[in-house]
């Protein structure tokens, strides 16, 4: 039978439903994530439990952007209409007006109920819901970084040779320069689905300096860079 929760209660649930061993979906028009939900989010993508989040406003700043796109078994889509809010596993759901939003979990008086699928009473409305959420799913835009990168000042990190700057080795989107990530979030999640670490993006470019180059996962900067920067590619 359907519960009732109120603000408190309802960032309770999420974070159990964060803490389960089960894929999960968060849908939130607006994302700003707590500390707390930060650290559980990297602790299943590190054992690598896949974590689909829909959302549906481009007001994300630098920090949130680059830990979503840090995090591999997070999966990023965006529906711009989304106003409605869920959040569920295989077994539990919760529908709420509270947003994945560390103000409104903080500040805002918030209601949603608690629906459980293996409970006679609970199991159509379940169905009905992760119905309607496909549906959105399936109408959602993979979500690309390079779409909202001008929005956002872009902190520069150096060390004494290299700067951090990067380019995605497919798209040429400006990313952090990580030899063993040179993908931005949207076409790694594409090369996910092969995960061929020796494919070659022929049209692709380097990791380093953005120049046309057939670079892979593998190999992904082009023999200048590599000779300059031997230290930072081991596997080239």
């Amino acid at each position: 039978m359907a519960k009732f929760l109120a603000t408190k209660k309802i960032s309770s649930e999420i974070e159990d439903i964060l803490k389960s061993k089960q894929k999960i979906t968060l849908v939130s028009p607006y994302l700003k994530l707590s500390k707390d939900f930060r650290e559980l989010l990297k602790l299943r993508n590190d054992k690598e439990i896949k974590t689909t989040i829909i959302f549906g406003k481009q007001e994300l700043n630098h920090d949130e952007l680059s830990f979503l796109m840090g995090q591999r078994s997070i999966y990023l889509k965006f529906y711009e209409t989304l106003h409605g809010k869920c959040y569920f596993n295989d077994d539990i759901m919760i529908i709420t007006s509270m947003n994945l939003h560390e103000y409104s979990m903080q500040n805002n008086k918030e209601f949603g109920i608690l629906l459980k699928k293996n409970e006679p009473e609970d199991k159509k409305l379940f169905q009905d819901v992760l119905d309607e959420i496909e549906i959105i799913e399936s109408n959602s835009k993979e979500f690309e970084f390079r779409n909202v990168q001008k929005g956002f000042a872009r902190k520069e990190e150096h060390n004494a040779n290299i700067e951090t700057n990067g380019f995605c080795i497919r798209c040429q989107a400006k990313i952090k320069m990580d030899p063993e990530h040179p993908y931005c979030l949207a076409d790694y999640q594409k090369w996910k689905k092969f995960e061929d670490e020796t494919y070659i993006e022929k049209t692709g470019f380097c990791h380093l300096c953005g120049k046309p180059n057939a670079s892979s996962m593998e190999k992904p900067v082009c023999m200048d860079c590599y000779k300059k920067n031997k230290k930072l590619f081991k596997n080239f």
